[in-house]
């Protein structure tokens, strides 16, 4: 269990993060994502802060470190989520996951412009918000993923 969680009891990252290997995968060596980005673990893309800035592709990387990385994105996923949704404390677990989820595989940026799935999200209309997921490029990209994530969001 991570600390964080325990001070400000938000979500459960433990669940969090076993979704999240289904979905992103867990990989203990540098590798090139879709996008050519180097990255590894939990989907950590490796940022020139990282010690692992510069390795090469296939460089093994510690399930601690990984594990080390995934909290600092989850930490930095949760604060994201808080800012786009004010309501956040009050939403009910399996909905946190959900947001959460969609926060870790777009970001903010690109979260923030899925303007009626938050408002719906916003009013509880949580059958709502999984209709404006579906309508969306990111559905048609991660099909599979989100349309897991709509209709986990559907049945709250």
């Amino acid at each position: 269990m991570f600390a964080f969680m325990n001070r400000d009891n938000d979500i459960d990252i433990d669940q969090l993060k076993e979704t999240l290997k289904v979905d992103e995968g867990v990989v203990y060596e540098i590798y090139k994502d879709h996008l050519g980005y180097p990255t590894f673990g939990i989907g950590h893309l490796v940022l020139d802060s990282d010690e692992e800035y510069g390795l090469e592709v296939g460089t093994s990387i510690s399930e601690e470190r990984v594990d080390q990385c995934f909290e600092k994105d989850v930490e930095s996923v949760v604060s994201d989520c808080k800012k786009l949704h004010d309501g956040w404390d009050g939403y009910p677990e399996e909905v946190k996951q959900i947001i959460a989820n969609m926060m870790f595989n777009m970001g903010l940026t690109r979260l923030s412009k899925f303007k009626k799935h938050n408002a719906a999200l916003i009013s509880g209309d949580w059958k709502e918000a999984a209709v404006e997921g579906r309508d969306s490029r990111w559905y048609k990209q991660v099909t599979n993923r989100a349309e897991r994530l709509m209709t986990r969001l559907e049945n709250v």
